[in-house]
């Protein structure tokens, strides 16, 4: 009797054990499911990550989460001390205004998509937002496009003087190079590239050259469809906006450590969504409101300037969004499919854009 309670106490011990592992086995697998990426993309909205199954609200808010971390490095650049406080306000005033971060962020996709970090690329990231910072300040004096407002507030030269805002422009230029030729994340030959990859953005071969021709098209008679005012404005666009997307896509590949081919991709991809944005502005420029687009509406044409509406008419120009829109596309087809979704997400943000 005693032998058969003690058969039956071991049977119950080993069936209460092999209970227990059973459900330990049960949840480890459980917990193995929740880890795949498919799910967790879905369980986890604050996902870093981006695949090219993600939709447009998870790609705003990838890009609220690389705006402020942009923000947060922009800011700790540009302390409010002396010597000079003057200066840093003013250049803070613009550096740190309400923008869309696109260059940055551009960078930084870049960078992610060829094999690098975020971390890595983000002193690049925030030189390229110093240099269109700068570029702002100046395109908005008197003496370029006499603007009164940006991004929803008066402009830098209404608030601090003229003479202070042209001081803040160049400091961002100086501070800008400073940035990349300081940072630790890179190796020398990865910042000489980077550097001149600014330089040429930034001078003659870059938004000087264009801003030279924009100040020269104004006031210039034209008809829709006029070959040559579509040279001259697509020689300014190319240089004066374009450029400056380019070098951000080109310095986040380089940084990445991308083949001279992967980097060849990324400056044709950032050329088209470049001229694709500024196509996007002028259409928006005489279809919005002033409250709408947080600058002043309209200004462009009331100088005279040459804007893709004036020479191809609304509706062709979007049409030609749409176009480059499709060429910026294709010079991504080839890479990995969920690493590539933020730049292909980004080209649609740009050419549906309402400000």
């Amino acid at each position: 009797m005693e032998s058969q309670e003690a058969l039956v106490y071991t049977l119950i011990s080993i069936l209460f054990f092999l209970q227990i592992l059973f459900w330990k086995l049960l949840w480890t697998r459980y917990i193995t499911v929740l880890s795949t990426p498919q799910l967790t993309r879905h369980l986890n909205p604050t996902s870093h990550t981006l695949t090219a199954e993600s939709n447009e609200t998870e790609f705003m808010s990838y890009m609220l989460r690389k705006s402020k971390s942009v923000n947060k490095a922009l800011d700790e650049a540009v302390p409010l001390c002396e010597p000079v406080l003057k200066i840093r306000e003013a250049m803070r005033y613009t550096l740190l205004s309400d923008g869309k971060r696109v260059r940055p962020m551009l960078c930084l996709a870049a960078c992610e998509l060829v094999g690098g970090q975020e971390s890595t690329a983000m002193p690049a990231a925030c030189a390229i937002e110093m240099l269109h910072a700068s570029s702002l300040i100046q395109d908005d004096l008197p003496c370029m496009d006499d603007d009164n407002l940006r991004r929803g507030k008066p402009t830098n030269h209404k608030v601090f003087g003229e003479g202070i805002a042209v001081l803040a422009a160049d400091a961002l230029i100086a501070l800008a190079v400073k940035q990349i030729a300081t940072s630790s994340t890179s190796s020398p030959e990865k910042v000489l590239r980077a550097i001149l990859e600014m330089a040429k953005a930034v001078g003659t071969e870059g938004l000087v050259a264009g801003q030279a021709a924009d100040l020269a098209g104004e006031g210039m008679s034209l008809e829709e469809n006029d070959d040559v005012g579509l040279k001259h404005l697509e020689f300014i666009h190319i240089h004066k906006t374009a450029a400056m997307l380019e070098a951000a896509a080109v310095i986040g590949g380089i940084t990445g450590g991308g083949s001279d081919e992967e980097i060849e991709r990324l400056r044709c991809y950032a050329r088209c969504i470049g001229l694709m944005f500024q196509v996007v502005d002028d259409v928006l420029d005489v279809t919005k409101s002033s409250e709408e687009l947080g600058k002043t509406a309209g200004k462009d044409l009331i100088a005279g300037k040459l804007t893709y509406p004036k020479v191809m008419g609304v509706e062709k120009s979007r049409e030609y969004a749409e176009r480059l829109n499709r060429e910026a596309r294709e010079h991504l087809q080839g890479f990995d499919s969920d690493k590539v979704a933020p730049l292909l997400f980004l080209a649609d943000y740009i050419v549906n854009r309402q400000n």
